[in-house]
């Protein structure tokens, strides 16, 4: 078995966890295929089946995102807003309003949008843009966007 996983891993140069995954599939198939040959009791669950096929590895992990809580949101909008170069982190609260307390103006607004855009990777649009100007309004707007309760 050896031999032959060199010599189709010099054929076609798969990856060593491709190659793996396919003769596990092979070694699964065959293994179906001789049970029908031999006439034995052939059972179709899976289980059964896979309990008794070696090396096979039925198992599908999912990237989950992390689950999002109204202060791990809270955190991450006032992070990016400390971080924007224009805004001073000390005067920064909650409450502050972008253009009356902080002296920003409409493009500096449209940036900070752009960049909460980026950290939760969602669009906002304009419509709604035009309505967050304090942070505790980006937070909200987050919040019923992802259906996070406070």
């Amino acid at each position: 078995m050896a031999t032959v996983v060199r010599n189709v891993r010099a054929l076609f140069k798969f990856h060593p966890t491709v190659l793996r995954r396919s003769l596990c599939r092979f070694s699964a198939v065959s293994y179906v295929h001789n049970r029908h040959q031999t006439n034995e009791l052939c059972c179709l669950n899976s289980h059964k089946l896979l309990s008794k096929t070696p090396n096979l590895n039925l198992t599908r992990a999912y990237g989950a995102a992390v689950p999002m809580t109204f202060d791990a949101i809270t955190q991450r909008v006032m992070l990016v807003l400390r971080l924007y170069d224009k805004i001073n982190p000390e005067k920064l609260t909650e409450e502050s309003h972008f253009m009356n307390d902080m002296g920003l103006d409409s493009l500096d607004q449209v940036e900070i949008i752009m960049a909460i855009e980026d950290e939760f990777s969602f669009e906002i649009p304009d419509s709604d843009a035009d309505r967050l100007m304090k942070p505790r309004d980006i937070v909200q707007y987050i919040c019923d966007k992802e259906d996070v309760i406070e």
